[in-house]
């Protein structure tokens, strides 16, 4: 019997899951004219073909020797690369605690045997359809993410960059340093999300500069104490700004701004704080901020090798470093010179 299905494409692969074979071959008769088809005879085979050649549906058998097909369902909607495919169990049995674990493990529907084409047809249309949605819409939010992401990375190296207007390094010198932040918070222990997180806050940590007097920030000799004061406000007035929001990326930047200056011996600004009173984020940016400034070439001062710097953070141990930060950082010394190889690349 010939059934026409207009939503179905011949483009659209369906997965065959049972281990009666003239239940294999009622599904592919009602299937093949629309539709590639594949075929299983276990739930092992089916995760094999699937691995190799991914369908655009399931249909599965639940009652099968060996795996059945909730232990199947079950790893596909574990793998990243296989949870999105939809899954039509085909079962005899009919009620609701069966029902409520097949949807517990994952599928999207049932197919109650004996097996009929329109039923048949129609559930698995419906599916691949509701199926190409979701993967547009995925899509779309994919790029709509990655066009925020990109924005947010824009303003954030914009608003960096209004802490140090006179510095024409600063773009560099922030994403730079930020990388360093990420490797050392990630070689911690940090999540991956957290990582990501401190890479955007870190390039925050002088916005308080913009309320620095310019005859200050640039001034040709060395500060004196009055000026000194005035210029260590530069933390509380970037903690000022950025805590104004209630998103965790500006929380986090807020408090890299006012700690980044802390000091692992308690005599750092602007409040003195001593070992980990200081936050985590404030020291791990503190390391690598430095880190950086040495390594960095400027017009009144040679670049330091990688070798002179990280002597100068092992040196500044239990004072001006968190000495477990510091071991740390001297064993991802790798790490470290790939991120300065990649920033040496593009500069």
């Amino acid at each position: 019997m010939k059934v026409t299905n207009q939503i179905g494409l011949k483009d659209k692969r369906v997965l065959i899951v049972d281990d009666v074979p003239r239940n294999i071959d009622l599904l592919k008769e009602i299937l093949a004219e629309h539709y590639q088809v594949q075929v299983a005879k276990s739930g092992q085979a089916a995760l094999d073909i699937i691995h190799r050649y991914p369908p655009d549906l399931v249909l599965l058998d639940i009652m099968m020797p060996g795996m059945n097909g909730f232990e199947v369902c079950k790893r596909l909607k574990a793998a990243p690369e296989t949870m999105d495919i939809p899954v039509i169990f085909l079962t005899a049995v009919n009620d609701a605690q069966h029902e409520q674990e097949g949807f517990n493990v994952g599928c999207v529907d049932f197919i109650t045997k004996p097996i009929t084409p329109l039923t048949t047809l129609s559930r698995v249309a419906t599916h691949l359809k509701l199926a190409e949605n979701n993967k547009q819409n995925k899509q779309i939010i994919e790029h709509r993410t990655r066009q925020l992401d990109d924005a947010l990375q824009s303003a954030i190296g914009m608003l960096g960059e209004v802490g140090q207007l006179n510095d024409t390094d600063t773009g560099v010198h922030m994403w730079r340093m930020a990388d360093y932040c990420a490797i050392l918070a990630r070689a911690i222990g940090w999540s991956e999300d957290q990582v990501e997180l401190l890479k955007l806050a870190a390039p925050l940590h002088d916005t308080g500069k913009v309320g620095i007097p310019h005859s200050i920030l640039k001034s040709p000799n060395k500060l004196n104490e009055a000026e000194w004061e005035i210029m260590r406000q530069h933390t509380v007035i970037g903690h000022q700004i950025l805590i104004k929001s209630e998103a965790p990326l500006f929380k986090l930047a807020a408090e890299v701004a006012l700690g980044h200056h802390e000091k692992w011996d308690g005599s750092g600004y602007p409040y003195g704080l001593i070992g980990t009173a200081i936050p985590q984020s404030a020291r791990i940016v503190a390391l690598a901020d430095v880190f950086d400034a040495l390594t960095m070439k400027r017009s009144y001062k040679r670049s330091w090798s990688v070798e002179e710097a990280l002597e100068h953070i092992k040196n500044a141990a239990n004072s001006h470093f968190d000495p477990e930060l510091v071991a740390c950082f001297l064993s991802i010394e790798n790490q470290v010179r790939d991120v300065q190889s990649k920033w040496d690349a593009v500069h």
